[in-house]
């Protein structure tokens, strides 16, 4: 057989004895994978003539796209809404570590801040491609400060703001560059919030995304942003009105008959077993499965020891799997990592494995409209993707192709 290297010279890996899930099931086919692309195995044997040059047995794993984090604000000591001299040896940090949990890609979140701590931060973040050094970087989520006083959870309220000058002005006097920044949660009851999101209808060159969140908004409000260009609820139940039946405020969106057509609406879930009641999580899952994104809202604390840590301007406790802002129970972020929140998610809804897998993967692919290169495993995507077993944990994890992490033998 005449060789592929006629074709490329960049090596040819067909991963075997696996199933991959594509098209939303889990199919017993072979991986096949060059220059950090998958392949379309027809192509490669009847247009090419080729083969591969490495094969490597799977031994039965799960393939799946690797996990995309849109909200996650720190970890391993790291604080993301801090003001550091390290801050870039820190979100390097954090992108190395959660590879171990399946992360190929994510969002370094930022909650409530002063605006020198935007100015400071924000020209340290640069979105880039995930590989060994760690997860890839898709842009930053600022969460906050134009949001309500009254669903401010764990913001601190002396740094929340109002939009004064008009959105788009008061977002550059707020965060500096927007250069770096993909999503910005915002109340959308707010005066002159939707003029954000006609400047970036106007503006479709710019990835900025306006979402609903920490907001005391009904349903019309919410219907209203959902027109002007909102496609995601920021953590869906936590910070908003609770559901009623006569205003099921923005949790209404989930069956809201006013979306626009061609329009889907996305919304996160922290299904860490403490932010939502595993009743909640099947109810938003049964009423609109195809819009859920299950996120961490990670702190700093995420993989560390019970104790006080910080998120941003405030203190917070860990105590167990809860953290507070320290002396109240005021939920503060997370210390879930992305796999168990896959986990846990399966297991409290009885989804499908497919299912679980696309809720931190094709979904927010799909919220952010990289769906074409990461989320799937479809022919010319990008090959980040995920080993895991049975039981949904993760084994190895691959980015463009290459091995980044693989759990040893000792389980660590």
């Amino acid at each position: 057989m005449p060789s592929n290297k006629s074709v490329s010279d960049a090596p040819i890996v067909q991963f075997t004895n696996c199933r991959i899930l594509r098209d939303h099931w889990l199919q017993r086919e072979d991986l096949w994978v060059r220059e950090g692309k998958i392949l379309n195995p027809e192509k490669l044997f009847f247009d090419e003539k080729g083969s591969a040059d490495v094969q490597l047995d799977c031994k039965g794993s799960i393939i799946a796209p690797g996990f995309i984090d849109v909200q996650i604000n720190g970890g391993f000591g790291v604080d993301f809404s801090l003001a550091t001299d390290d801050f870039k040896s820190g979100i390097d940090l954090v992108s190395q570590k959660i590879l171990s949990h399946g992360v190929t890609s994510f969002c370094p979140t930022l909650v409530t801040s002063p605006p020198s701590v935007y100015h400071q931060v924000l020209p340290q973040i640069s979105v880039r491609n995930g590989g060994a050094h760690g997860a890839g970087i898709l842009g930053a989520h600022l969460e906050g400060p134009f949001i309500s006083r009254e669903k401010k959870g764990a913001h601190p309220e002396h740094c929340l703001r109002t939009f004064e000058a008009g959105a788009f002005q008061d977002l550059l006097n707020t965060y500096g560059s927007l250069d770096c920044v993909r999503i910005v949660t915002l109340a959308p009851e707010m005066k002159r919030s939707s003029e954000g999101n006609e400047w970036r209808d106007g503006q479709r060159s710019h990835t900025l995304c306006l979402f609903p969140g920490h907001s005391v908004a009904n349903l019309s409000q919410a219907e209203e942003a959902v027109q002007h260009g909102a496609t995601f609820i920021t953590h869906l139940f936590n910070a908003m009105l609770p559901f009623h039946h006569r205003d099921p405020g923005i949790v209404g969106l989930l069956t809201s008959d006013k979306i626009p057509a061609g329009r889907r609406v996305f919304y996160g879930m922290i299904s860490d077993g403490i932010h939502t009641n595993p009743a909640a999580l099947r109810i938003a899952h049964r009423a609109h499965p195809k819009g859920l994104v299950l996120v961490t809202d990670a702190i700093a604390g995420m993989g560390l020891a019970p104790g006080r840590h910080t998120l941003g301007q405030q203190v917070v406790e860990i105590d167990g799997l809860n953290t507070y802002i320290a002396g109240t129970k005021t939920l503060s972020g997370s210390v879930a990592t992305m796999d168990t929140c896959v986990r846990h998610f399966q297991e409290a809804t009885g989804c499908s494995v497919e299912t679980a897998l696309e809720a931190a993967s094709l979904h927010p692919a799909q919220l952010l409209g990289i769906e074409h290169n990461k989320g799937t495993l479809n022919y010319d995507s990008d090959a980040d993707f995920l080993m895991l077993n049975d039981s949904l944990y993760v084994q190895a994890t691959y980015i463009a192709g290459q091995e980044v992490w693989r759990q040893d033998a000792s389980g660590m």
